[in-house]
């Protein structure tokens, strides 16, 4: 496995036009546009940009919201949103006024006239002000911080905004590993305790001692109130944690307790929109989060060797939307071009230019033809025209039907397919060919002698894989290596 390949598993984006769609359909946004068209003359904000307590009832109002209750409180979060954006310009006093003014900014425009970037940027700001909140103080905290003078004494709230950052930042990180990884959570939600144990729990810990529950419990209250910020932006589909869960300690819960029902302990799934906005956050980072897509503008030589770090199914729509930019013909010389080589990483090309080049269709044949005595692809291009059922194909020399071998199985060691797949693979090549590990540890393969270890390995027959072992020790004394 080349030691570069980077961490997180490619993401399959919506198209961006699905995307900012999403954006304005998200409910902080859309109350946060409703409220800056609404603004006029008369709008009166604080020193902070705030709506003035006396305008929030009719700021409610506006969102259909009522007057009482939450109404008052949602209209001032999605205010904020307005501000935080650029939806809304605010404009300090003037003269002897008591509040400041506002007017239309310049990113309302771009909500009717702007392209999907523009939305999604607009969206992105409004993400990274709902994340300030979810990492900032809680209320009650903050309230016993004042002091007699009206300032906020931060040593005694406790509250290390970095180490805040940094937890929810490895929460979102798992959550979004657990969504793009092949056979993750993306096709359904994750258990909050999960994602909480995920960052407490230490990964050589068996059973959790009492104090480290305690942790979990805690962050997961904590994460549920975080959750419950970002759903109104989109970024997540989520179910809190039930309320009968929450009973003080001596008091009796609201409802039973099923330990079995893990969904009342929260339950939360990125969509898609979340997806790119956790994406774009790690970017900016400088964290490597691969798209698909990403390789599309880019060379076969580049293509080829960037699938390796691609699951199939990512990788297949990696190399269609490559394939889609170029014509047959010129796609199929340029992978097969790309395919050769004597490093580390070439067996692998070899087995995505094979994948890509079923992608081309009958189109690739004669690209394909014209590499069949090349001693690196030669095997490659007769396999090919037998899986599409070509009769002419030439018979292939010996010394080539076991440097395929080698290569076909240095490629698969690389990909770290399954184990009984791989195994399945070796067997199957042994029992094909009488005296194969004989032939094989002749074969001028940079890899011949890994290969033939792992076959050693691999092979679950004591004889057979004896034998591979003795080919490995031929084949190295063979290269001095």
């Amino acid at each position: 496995m080349p030691e570069d390949r980077p961490t997180l598993p490619p993401v399959r984006l919506h198209p961006d036009a699905e995307l900012a769609r999403d954006a304005l359909a998200t409910p902080l946004l859309t109350r946060a546009v409703r409220l800056a068209r609404w603004a006029g003359p008369d709008t009166r904000v604080g020193a902070g940009g705030e709506l003035v307590d006396e305008q929030l009832p009719a700021a409610a109002q506006e969102l259909g919201l009522g007057t009482g209750g939450d109404g008052p409180a949602y209209a001032s979060e999605a205010w904020r949103a307005a501000v935080d954006t650029g939806l809304v310009e605010v404009h300090e006093p003037v003269d002897d006024a008591e509040h400041g003014t506002v007017t239309a900014g310049e990113n309302l425009a771009l909500i009717n006239s702007g392209g999907p970037q523009d939305i999604l940027a607009i969206w992105l700001e409004a993400l990274e002000a709902v994340y300030a909140d979810a990492i900032a103080p809680l209320l009650d905290n903050l309230a016993e911080a004042i002091g007699e003078d009206g300032e906020i004494d931060y040593e005694a709230l406790e509250w290390d905004p970095d180490a805040e950052a940094e937890f929810l930042d490895g929460v979102l990180g798992n959550l979004y590993l657990l969504t793009v990884a092949e056979g993750g959570a993306g096709e359904g939600p994750v258990p909050l305790p999960a994602l909480a144990a995920s960052m407490i729990v230490p990964d050589d810990m068996g059973e959790p001692t009492d104090d480290v529950l305690e942790q979990v419990s805690v962050a997961m209250m904590r994460l549920d109130d975080q959750f419950q910020l970002f759903e109104p932006i989109g970024l997540v589909e989520y179910r809190p944690v039930d309320e009968g869960l929450m009973a003080e300690d001596g008091e009796e819960p609201v409802a039973p307790v099923d330990d079995e029902d893990v969904s009342r302990y929260g339950m939360v799934r990125l969509t898609p929109l979340g997806l790119y906005g956790i994406r774009a956050r790690m970017l900016e980072a400088g964290i490597d989060a691969p798209a698909v897509g990403d390789l599309a503008d880019k060379g076969a030589d580049v293509l080829l060797d960037g699938l390796a770090q691609f699951p199939e199914p990512a990788a297949r729509a990696e190399t269609e939307q490559w394939l889609a930019r170029r014509g047959p013909a010129d796609a199929a010389r340029d992978l097969l071009a790309a395919a050769r080589g004597t490093d580390a990483g070439a067996p692998l090309r070899r087995l995505h230019c094979q994948q890509a080049l079923t992608l081309v269709g009958p189109q690739a044949e004669p690209a394909v033809r014209a590499v069949l005595d090349d001693a690196e692809l030669g095997g490659l291009a007769r396999v090919w025209l037998a899986e599409r059922g070509a009769t002419d194909v030439p018979a292939p020399p010996e010394p080539m039907i076991f440097w395929l071998a080698i290569d076909t199985i240095a490629a698969q060691l690389d990909a770290e397919g399954e184990l009984e797949e791989l195994q399945g693979l070796v067997e199957d090549l042994v029992g094909q060919h009488s005296g194969f590990f004989e032939a094989a540890w002749r074969v001028d393969h940079p890899a011949t002698a890994e290969v033939l270890e792992a076959m050693g390995r691999l092979h679950r027959d004591k004889a057979a894989a004896k034998e591979a072992r003795k080919a490995a020790f031929k084949a190295r004394s063979r290269s001095g290596g």
